[in-house]
């Protein structure tokens, strides 16, 4: 056997045993973010059964459910419910849907990285299946997932249109967009990067019919929230204290500290080169002063709470483990000096900061939401982070695998013991 078809049989059997650990989680109801099987038995399966004896009425009042979820998917899940198939068959169908991440990732990894060997490619876009959100989220069912899904085809769009410049290819990524949006409603203000994208790209009549398209697409939405009063978007959650609830939450600096401490987790498998490390430390040094009192201000306006729930593992361990904040302070300085870093002088890179932290309005903050949307981001629109060195070092992809089975780990830790 000749070393490519030995690659590839050895990949093969690294993506089917992650696939068939998805399925042992499955059949024993594996629940590695906690929120996941209580989302599924309080929230969605009741929409998804009345949806299925009477879709006309469960729509019109689907705010009543306190669901904050487009109902779009859960409409496709009630038709299988409505032809006759179990609640547990309809995970299963969910579950395998979700797979097709997995090869969407990998299929945007092919046009960023066509140099790279396609085996390595695959086995490193299979990490997903060791996240305990995507394992949690494949297993109960989420629109959340499968908006990722049709987001990530439209980043492959996108970025076939960045390298071959074929103005098909702006159609295929608006179009997915909206679908993902329609899904998810957050992934809508990812529109605002592509638009920028393609603002010296098209003339004015190009640009007049793509925003003539975008804005007939989102008419039913708008109708439906609007119009129909079917505002689900506004659905209540914990607030300040016991009994208080809110649905919106504006204030940035809670959502500044808590998303680009997200961020960090995520980018610090990717983060072990010394070039890299040394110039962020020149970066922080040479912006002390300005970091600081950004970093300083921000502080003075937090006030996100664990009654919230959420928060992300760093806001999550500081409490636990220190009762107060000071750790995750520590965490945030760092993770925003580290945005600024990727964002100075790259306008492409501070687009994408700024949309992760204007997507998400509602006042709790979730690791789910972010995981693994941002390492998808990272490897594929985020530019000069020195993730093109990441596949020269083959060990990398193993040390990813190791950080995320430490992640496993630190879930079933907190959901044994602190929940």
């Amino acid at each position: 056997m000749n070393n490519e078809k030995h690659h590839l049989y050895n990949t093969i059997i690294i993506f089917f045993l992650l696939y068939l650990s998805l399925v042992v989680g499955f059949y024993f109801d594996e629940n590695l973010s906690y929120g996941a099987k209580a989302d599924w038995f309080a929230g969605d399966l009741p929409v998804i059964r009345d949806l299925s004896i009477d879709l006309k009425h469960t729509i019109l009042n689907y705010d009543a459910y306190g669901h904050r979820h487009s109902p779009t998917y859960l409409v496709f899940l009630s038709l299988l419910k409505r032809i006759g198939f179990s609640f547990d068959v309809i995970r299963f169908i969910h579950l395998n849907i979700s797979i097709s991440l997995i090869l969407v990732f990998y299929k945007c990894l092919r046009i960023k990285f066509e140099e790279i060997d396609k085996n390595l490619l695959l086995v490193f876009a299979c990490f997903i299946f060791l996240s305990p959100n995507f394992r949690s989220l494949a297993i109960w069912p989420s629109s959340r997932i499968i908006g990722l899904v049709f987001f990530t085809l439209s980043l492959t769009e996108f970025l076939k249109f960045k390298r071959y410049e074929n103005k098909k290819y702006v159609w295929s990524n608006i179009t997915l967009l909206i679908l993902s949006s329609y899904l998810s409603p957050n992934f809508a203000v990812f529109y605002i990067y592509f638009l920028f994208h393609y603002l010296n790209k098209l003339n004015f009549r190009e640009l007049f019919i793509l925003l003539t398209f975008s804005f007939i697409s989102s008419i039913p939405f708008f109708f439906f929230i609007f119009f129909l009063d079917v505002n689900f978007l506004l659905a209540k959650t914990p607030g300040f204290s016991e009994g208080n609830s809110v649905s919106l939450s504006f204030n940035f600096s809670d959502k500044i500290l808590i998303i680009s401490s997200i961020v960090l987790f995520y980018f610090l498998p990717f983060l072990i080169d010394r070039k890299l490390i040394s110039d962020f430390l020149l970066f922080t040094k040479k912006y002390a002063l300005y970091l600081g009192l950004f970093f300083f201000g921000l502080v003075s306006l937090f006030d996100y709470r664990l009654n919230y729930t959420g928060g992300g593992v760093f806001f999550q361990s500081s409490i636990l483990l220190f009762n107060n904040n000071y750790l995750f302070y520590l965490i945030s300085f760092i993770s925003i000096s580290l945005i600024f870093f990727f964002s100075k002088n790259n306008i492409n890179n501070f687009i994408i900061f700024f949309l992760l932290i204007i997507s998400n309005v509602q006042n709790t903050i979730y690791h789910k939401y972010y995981d693994p949307f941002i390492v998808i981001l990272l490897f594929s629109v985020l530019t000069k982070t020195g993730i093109s060195n990441f596949f020269l070092i083959k060990k990398r992809i193993k040390y990813l695998y190791y950080y995320y089975i430490f992640y496993i780990l630190m879930r079933l830790i907190k959901n044994n013991f602190y929940n």
